[in-house]
């Protein structure tokens, strides 16, 4: 049960939310902005998989440019998955959000250096994996049949929501890892947390695959 209560968090829409999506019509601005915020905030693969992302960046530059991939990735797919109606199973998409975790976690403690003996193109793999994570939105959205009416706008507003609910989340990350940075524990707090985000991000996918066989 609390492996179940786990997963669901992580796209879980609570009540109101969903009566709200199954009954609105017209431009909602404000709601979808709220829902949008809400979503990323509660949405902790997506912020597991940028915690990754920023977690050595230490210049303001290069935390904006990846964030910005991110949000170029996610934002397509997010805005052509629902007015295009592209199908996409949401078991598999949320199983590969869960490999993009995977993959930073591991990306960051060396893995693939050791393994491979060089790192993957990581403003690509941000890029790519942003994609990804959009249609894991676009998906959630889909299952309510939203109505024609405001759709555009209303999917521009959720699209904001996520990324000031983004902003806010990451503020507090970089905090957390800035304060570390000036420790003498910084080394072992990087290992043990991109440690955890690969198990989190094994978890997540496990959860999904499990769900797609069995559905």
């Amino acid at each position: 049960m609390g492996l179940v209560s786990f997963e669901s968090l992580a796209h879980g829409v609570d009540e109101n939310t969903r009566n709200f999506l199954q009954n609105n019509s017209g431009v909602q601005f404000i709601a979808f902005m709220y829902i949008g915020a809400k979503h990323m905030v509660t949405g902790y693969d997506h912020l597991f998989f940028l915690a990754g992302v920023i977690f050595f960046l230490y210049k303001s530059r290069d935390i904006l440019l990846y964030v910005s991939m991110f949000t170029l990735g996610h934002s397509l797919t997010l805005l052509l998955g629902v007015l295009w109606d592209l199908q996409v199973n949401a078991y598999l998409i949320d199983a590969i959000i869960g490999l993009s975790v995977v993959y930073k976690g591991f990306d960051n403690l060396g893995g693939f250096k050791r393994t491979l003996g060089y790192t993957p193109n990581p403003k690509a793999a941000v890029l790519i994996f942003g994609l990804f994570h959009g249609f894991g939105l676009a998906t959630k959205l889909q299952e309510f049949q939203l109505p024609q009416d405001g759709l555009f706008t209303n999917l521009i507003a959720f699209n904001l929501g996520v990324e000031l609910g983004q902003f806010v989340a990451l503020t507090f990350i970089l905090l957390i890892i800035s304060f570390w940075r000036k420790h003498h524990s910084f080394q072992q707090f990087s290992t043990a947390t991109n440690t955890l985000l690969m198990s989190a991000g094994f978890m997540l996918m496990g959860f999904q695959l499990t769900g797609y066989f069995i559905n």
